[in-house]
């Protein structure tokens, strides 16, 4: 691919890697882009053929993660938006990188997601004070231990950044909402759904009324799936343009701050109209019910997490969907599931 950009995309399918690309598919120099996705099946892998999107069939899960090694060798950029915690795949793709850089003397570009999953702490829902984090507190970070979630991962690429073979954007998106549009939408490739509040959403039809842990006190950032995904182009094309004045590390995603509160409120309150809820008011799982309906990481919903994504927006990262579209998203989602039941 002469004169092409090579990008090895992976979690394409996925509900923040699909609006990526989707971006991409549209990007003002998409015919110079060679875009190659990594993908689980034969027929999604048809599908992106029709988007012009090559494709190669695995999984991080795989035994054998030379085909990823493979890929990043081949790729000036590598998108990587699935399983931010296996350190194996993640490797192997540095690995690749790395070989790339070796054979080219050029630094590929790494945009890796993670998530603000690693600021947490174990509140339980008991309280919402908690430790404030700016992505341009560089030291802060950088002090977390390996221990904290994604970190294992993490350190290994700005170790890698640090060492020069590769320059590192790790994109860490907070709470994403919102239903995701585009091409791969519409060909019923990309996931639709969040995780993190279908989870609480989920647990509470099954209890028949919406639930928070603890008190519900703990608070979170979030930012809409598609302002999410803006990031991510706003990164590619500076980091291409100017990288020596974009710096590299750690980018958070966010908008604005909820409670758990409000969200079971709205849960509780629409599961009620749905004639599904018994009381419109939220009240606080127990542990049991934690356990039966959330399983065994039914306390991470009761954690807080406060992120500054301050170092996208001065690159111009201007996100646009509010509070007010989230909470309109939870109704959306609540009325979802429940027909899925």
């Amino acid at each position: 691919m002469t004169g092409k950009l090579n990008i090895f995309f992976t979690g394409v399918t996925g509900y923040i890697g699909g609006s990526v690309l989707s971006r991409l598919l549209k990007h003002k120099d998409a015919a110079s882009f060679h875009i190659t996705a990594l993908v689980r099946s034969t027929d999604k892998a048809k599908k992106l053929k029709t988007l012009g999107v090559d494709t190669i069939i695995g999984s991080y899960s795989d035994k054998d993660l030379t085909f990823l090694k493979e890929e990043a060798s081949k790729a000036d950029v590598v998108i990587a938006a699935v399983d931010c915690d296996n350190l194996p795949a993640a490797q192997a793709i540095l690995d690749g990188l790395k070989l790339k850089y070796e054979a080219s003397g050029k630094s590929p570009i790494l945009i890796h997601t993670s998530g603000t999953g690693m600021l947490v702490d174990d509140a339980r829902g008991l309280a919402s004070e908690h430790i404030h984090y700016s992505d341009t507190e560089t030291d802060k970070l950088n002090a977390l231990p390996v221990t904290t979630p994604h970190r294992n991962v993490d350190i290994p690429i700005l170790e890698a950044d640090k060492a020069g073979y590769i320059k590192a954007y790790i994109v860490t998106p907070s709470t994403v909402f919102g239903r995701p549009e585009g091409p791969l939408i519409e060909l019923e490739v990309q996931n639709g759904h969040s995780m993190q509040i279908p989870w609480l959403i989920k647990a509470s039809i099954a209890r028949k009324q919406g639930g928070h842990i603890g008190k519900g006190l703990n608070r979170w950032p979030a930012v809409h799936v598609e302002d999410n995904a803006d990031l991510y182009l706003i990164l590619f094309d500076a980091s291409r343009a100017n990288p020596d004045k974009v710096p590299r590390g750690y980018y958070f995603t966010e908008n604005f701050d909820y409670s758990y509160l409000e969200t079971s409120t709205v849960i509780a309150e629409t599961l009620f109209e749905l004639g599904i809820g018994t009381d419109p008011k939220p009240s606080g799982f127990t542990v049991e019910e934690s356990e039966k309906y959330l399983g065994p990481l039914w306390f991470w919903l009761g954690t807080n997490c406060y992120a500054k994504a301050d170092r996208g927006r001065v690159l111009g990262w201007n996100p646009k969907y509010g509070k007010e579209a989230y909470l309109a998203d939870i109704k959306s989602e609540v009325k979802f599931y429940a027909q899925q039941q």
